[in-house]
């Protein structure tokens, strides 16, 4: 997923007024929307009622992230009002009123901390010029305390409930001509908040996708092949339609060529399947148990993990099928160094897991549709939905919906499609509700990946070649989702002697982005060779870190600058947290390190593991240093997300791994795709540079590196390198 087109022009401020207060909106369009005069923004950020309570839009998606209370927090700022005071409203999807909407990439901070700073502060203006009138004064005679304006000379006071009305009258100003808040002067932001829906979801009041209910909704499942994109051969209707309180059972054909097995066609259409549609999901589930389903025959169903890596192994003893750099004479060079190492690695397909599976309500009416759903991508949702049911998207209406965790899984909207197709065919309000092994076995999954490593330390201590065989999935240059790497993948640019090839194998398992997509596989691999080459060099892991970055601020030029400086800055301080080689640790036990740069985040990393004979391994603790930019917005918020992450990559690395069998998964539940229990959770230490940056996100770039500081931890330990992944006991044995 390329972020750098994710930027959007910004439209400036309409205002309108209805008998509830002022309505303040703000849209950030499209670059096409903003080059058309007859978009309009719809809905509205700011609401101020007449006793001063504020409603205040969150316009993205909430899946476990936090911006539904971060990103009102930025306007609340500027708005100046007390957050007790503050009511939040989670928008419709309304790309017209809000540009795009969604969760992923961990983009919400980058591309919002101005504009929705600037939203509060215009409405702020328009108060402050409503008394200013009503004084018959100056704006610049007046101020504000939270929830009111202030007339500087006399000490009266109006109340922003008061003033609401009189902003009719009021011309908003230009957003770019105001000054925005010292962030000395905070009240909100840089302040701890509880996550806005948080009591909701400890009482278990209906919240979630899973909860949505409507008059006279009917249950749906939906059944499709366990080899991806197989069509139906037969299914037995009647017997289905036989259990008490089933209404329909139907075959849908869907579009097979839309989900053949080639790079990002899996998901673009509806997938083929049986339905079964009753008045509560268990008659829904037992009719769909009695269909019997016969599936025809389809490729992928040569297709195994194990097959892969025999066609990876033998691919990698070949010529690669392309090269994505070449920096100097790698060959030359490693025949030059002190010593040399090679080494393969490999990871596993993974599954997002999501504890609530994936689910959509969805109402046909009237030739108009409309949707619930915990989706992460909303609008291209409406777009696939249209286009698959042939309707127009102005007649589809996206509500979103929090949803249980997302990780990436739901920025594809099968279930949305599905859900919306059952809807019209069946003519009633339906909630479509997937298993947790239909989640399982229909997951757009991380994609397995295979690299082939060679590299070189001189007799001082320095990386002088590095060269990888990137062996992967897709078709030619085309990548499988999410299966690609950049041609300036670290410690590309810091080596002179560089080179990265690439080949591909076919696939017909469906892949997509899983947290930190990329990102959580090749952190693994890089870091670990590093940690290989230090070793090699016999050099302390952290110093060879630091010694390969350099002494530049910058090594690139933007967008791709890659910040030296800043990982320099991170590796330092988690070797001050960390107390890195100041301890003596007994035996089996061990401390690794490794950085990493993801989703616009400088992350550097510690564990410290302890290993039994047995093989079994303990994470004892985990420090974590890390430098998004000059402001923490939410610091509770920001800290569930670094400790989440860490422990979400230390459950992928100590459990987690999808394998294929004739084209479909084998694993089917938490039984046999274990999670991290509680009792495994080491403490997670988290300490936030600031630096002068534009703040970022942290959904996402904590995790990449707590798998290989975790690897190299168990490396320090027991003299045994970690190269697949998930660890196993037998790995480790004595």
């Amino acid at each position: 997923m390329t972020y750098h087109d994710l930027k959007a022009n910004r439209r400036e401020i309409l205002t309108s007024v209805g008998a509830g207060g002022l309505t303040l909106a703000f849209s950030i369009a499209s670059k096409a929307e903003a080059q058309d005069d007859t978009v309009k923004p719809l809905n509205a950020y700011v609401r101020v009622a007449p006793n001063g309570k504020v409603t205040i839009t969150a316009k993205n998606p909430e899946v476990g992230q936090g911006v539904k209370t971060m990103l009102p927090m930025l306007i609340a700022e500027e708005l100046d009002v007390a957050w007790e005071d503050v009511v939040i409203e989670q928008a419709d999807s309304d790309p017209k009123a809000y540009g795009r909407q969604f969760a992923g990439g961990s983009m919400a901070t980058p591309l919002h901390w101005e504009e929705l700073r600037r939203v509060g502060a215009v409405a702020r203006a328009m108060l402050i010029q409503a008394a200013a009138t009503a004084w018959n004064c100056g704006p610049g005679d007046c101020a504000t305390v939270p929830g009111n304006v202030v007339h500087k000379p006399s000490g009266k006071k109006r109340t922003y409930g008061s003033l609401a009305m009189a902003c009719a009258n009021v011309t908003p100003p230009d957003p770019k001509s105001l000054t925005l808040k010292d962030p000395k002067t905070y009240n909100i932001i840089g302040k701890p908040k509880a996550q806005y829906d948080v009591a909701k979801i400890v009482t278990g009041e209906p919240l979630f996708g899973i909860d949505v209910r409507r008059p006279g909704m009917l249950y749906a499942t939906y059944e499709k092949a366990p080899v991806f994109a197989a069509t139906v051969a037969s299914a037995d209707l009647e017997a289905a339609k036989s259990v008490k309180g089933v209404r329909k059972a139907f075959v849908v054909e869907g579009d097979p060529k839309a989900m053949s097995p080639g790079p990002g066609n899996i998901g673009q259409g509806l997938m083929p399947g049986v339905a079964v549609v009753a008045d509560s999901w268990w008659a829904a589930r037992k009719g769909r148990d009695k269909l019997n389903i016969k599936w025809n025959d389809h490729p992928t169903s040569k297709q195994s993990s194990k097959l892969f890596a025999e066609q990876a192994k033998a691919i990698a003893a070949g010529k690669a099928q392309r090269t994505a750099r070449n920096d100097g004479d790698v060959d030359a060079a490693l025949k030059a160094s002190a010593k040399t190492v090679e080494a393969a690695y490999a990871y596993p397909f993974l599954s997002h897991a999501n504890l609530e599976p994936q689910n959509c309500t969805a109402e046909f009416k009237d030739g108009k549709l409309e949707i619930w759903a915990p989706t992460q991508n909303p609008e291209p949702g409406r777009q696939l939905t249209a286009k698959t049911l042939g309707i127009n998207p102005d007649d589809i209406t996206v509500h979103m919906i929090r949803g249980g965790g997302g990780f990436g899984r739901r920025l594809a909207n099968d279930y949305m499609v599905e859900a919306a197709w059952i809807a019209r065919e069946t003519g009633a309000p339906v909630k479509l509700l997937w298993t947790r092994e239909d989640d399982m076995a229909h997951d757009h999954y991380r994609p397995a990946g295979f690299h082939f490593f060679r590299g070189g330390v001189d007799a001082a201590g320095n990386v002088t070649a590095w060269h990888d065989h990137f062996v992967t999935f897709g078709e030619g240059t085309t990548m499988a989702p999410s299966a690609g790497m950049s041609a300036a993948e670290y410690p590309a640019r810091f080596v002179p002697n560089c080179r990265l090839e690439v080949s591909t194998m076919p696939l017909g398992v469906p892949t997509g982005p899983l947290r930190a997509p990329g990102s959580n596989a090749l952190a693994f691999v890089m870091q670990s060779f590093i940690d290989e080459l230090a070793h090699a060099a016999g050099a302390d892991p952290l110093a060879f870190q630091i010694k390969l970055l350099g002494d530049k601020p910058t090594v690139g030029e933007p967008p791709a600058a890659y910040g030296a400086a800043r990982m320099r800055g991170v590796l330092q301080a988690v070797g001050e947290m960390s107390g890195w080689g100041k301890t003596k640790l007994p035996m089996g036990e061990g401390m690794g390190v490794a950085c990493y740069y993801s989703h616009l985040g400088y992350f550097a990393e510690v564990a410290h593991v302890a290993c039994s004979p047995e093989g079994a391994v303990k994470v004892k603790k985990v420090w974590v240093a890390a430098d998004v930019g000059s402001q923490i917005i939410n610091p509770h918020g920001a800290l569930n997300q670094v400790q989440g992450s860490v422990l979400d990559g230390l459950s992928e690395a100590l459990h987690q791994a999808i394998t294929i069998e004739a084209g479909r998964v084998e694993q089917s539940n938490f039984t046999d795709y274990r999670l991290m229990r509680i009792s495994e959770a080491p403490a997670v230490e988290v300490k936030f540079l600031k630096t002068d940056f534009p703040p970022t996100g942290l959904g996402e770039p904590a995790l990449p590196p707590a798998i290989p500081a975790l690897t190299n931890a168990i490396f320090a330990a027991t003299g045994k390198r970690i190269r697949s992944l998930p660890i196993t006991p037998d790995m480790l044995k004595a």
